[in-house]
């Protein structure tokens, strides 16, 4: 095993979210969602259907996630499972190239996009569970915020390429800058959209490179073959959740955690639909409005790291939070006639500008709110299971992740109105802000660490 210096080892990590942000902003938000809302001519319909796929997905991540954590740390090799779930992103993200305008199959492209994500989510446990030796506590949420700053770059890039060389719109067959689709792909069959899929997996794949080749670990002592590690983890992870309430300061965050990540989840899953059904946005204007959102989000995720190193991560999170829960009730004004309650035109640019703003808004919140909760999980867990934190971490936010997507999808069909399905958002933003009360900055049993001698994860 070669060294790697330790900026090159943060700089690998860095690659991670790289790589990984296009499955975030190509897929769930602002390229092939809104592709869905077209396929199936009915924006309610695929609000409902993409909540209940999506839905499904988390349940499926909130039962196994502390799972696999618990057995990481006793079986070590945390890369191993990182290369695993990753096989699972690319096969998943590149099945989406199978939803054809033609013979569109919800089920089997539910299922591939189900895949991916949990691919996703899964790896990102392990990587975030490196994070604590990257570098003193103090300094870790300069790193957090930097790290997903870079990730929002990866996301403005691919999002940018596909909208100029790839994604059509459905009445013109061109790109955002009048092309064509490159590489001969039929704009009738929307091939252009639908090799976002493919385009997705090989960014991922490509990119994950200098994460395979600078970030190392070095030999866990005591690894346990998976077997063993398998029996001891589940009875001890049971005894980790039995006594949870004792800790409250962790509980109290990882029950927040569980509301506010979940409402803004929900506004990156349907921001997306919700412009395409509700204000008529075709995939290239839903593509423009996905750049000023992740642009606001890398800097603002900067500027938040920035801040949390200087105040903590509690700060951060409240007033994100609080920012997020105002968009969250803004929205609901917004639509092709009427801006907050003041009727317009049905030509009028007003609900698309305010629309931008508010998207850009949710970027830069969102961008800063997610680097500072994974900073202050950190702080709130047992440095030696940092793996079985973060998948109780993975747990939390995905325990109630079908809740949003599901009520969302319920009051969407309930109503028949796009505007009111998205209410449930409200109140679970409210719910984690109230939460937040009863944690401690620093938590309550851990006191402040410095990070291992070796340069190696």
């Amino acid at each position: 095993m070669s060294e790697v210096s330790p900026k090159r080892r943060v700089w690998g990590w860095y690659f991670y979210d790289f790589a990984s942000q296009p499955y975030h902003t190509l897929l769930i938000t602002f390229i092939f969602a809104p592709y869905v809302t077209e396929a199936l001519g009915d924006g309610s319909a695929a609000q409902a259907a993409w909540g209940y796929g999506v839905g499904i997905a988390g349940l499926i991540i909130a039962l196994l996630a502390p799972v696999l954590g618990a057995i990481a740390d006793r079986a070590g090799g945390r890369i191993r499972f990182i290369w695993a779930f990753s096989v699972l992103y690319v096969i998943g993200a590149w099945g989406l190239w199978l939803a054809t305008p033609d013979d569109f199959n919800l089920p089997l492209i539910l299922c591939f996009f189900g895949l991916g994500l949990i691919g996703m989510e899964f790896a990102t446990i392990f990587t975030n569970a490196m994070m604590p030796s990257l570098g003193d506590q103090d300094k870790l949420g300069n790193i957090s915020g930097s790290g997903w700053a870079f990730g929002y770059v990866g996301g403005v890039l691919a999002l940018a390429i596909m909208l100029v060389f790839f994604a059509e719109s459905a009445t013109t067959g061109k790109t955002f800058v009048g092309l064509s689709p490159i590489l001969g792909l039929d704009p009738e069959m929307r091939e252009g959209t639908r090799a976002v899929g493919p385009f997705t997996a090989i960014w991922f794949a490509v990119f994950m490179i200098p994460f395979f080749l600078w970030v190392k670990e070095s030999p866990a002592e005591n690894r346990q073959p998976i077997r063993v590690a398998v029996r001891g983890a589940l009875p001890e992870l049971a005894q980790t959740l039995r006594h949870l309430p004792q800790n409250r300061s962790l509980f109290a965050y990882l029950g927040s955690s569980m509301f506010y990540r979940d409402a803004l989840n929900g506004m990156y899953i349907f921001g997306g639909i919700y412009a395409s059904g509700v204000l008529e946005w075709t995939v290239i204007d839903v593509g423009v409005f996905g750049i000023l959102a992740a642009i606001s989000g890398a800097i603002f995720a900067k500027i938040g790291g920035i801040a949390d190193q200087k105040f903590g991560p509690k700060p951060v999170i409240v007033a994100n939070v609080l920012t997020l829960t105002c968009v969250a009730i803004a929205i609901v004004f917004v639509s092709r006639d009427m801006v907050f309650g003041v009727a317009v035109e049905p030509t009028s640019h007003l609900p698309d500008i305010v629309f931008y703003i508010l998207g850009a808004m949710i970027g830069a919140a969102g961008g800063a709110l997610q680097s500072a909760s994974r900073t202050m999980m950190v702080r709130q867990a047992d440095p030696r299971r940092t793996t079985e934190a973060f998948g109780l971490f993975a747990l939390a936010g995905k325990a109630t992740s079908f809740v949003a997507p599901l009520t969302i999808g319920f009051v969407t069909d309930l109503s028949g109105n796009q505007q009111l399905g998205i209410t449930p958002l409200i109140a679970l933003f409210l719910i984690g802000l109230f939460l937040l009360l009863w944690v401690k900055p620093n938590g309550e049993k851990f006191e402040q660490w410095s990070a291992p001698s070796s340069p190696f994860v």
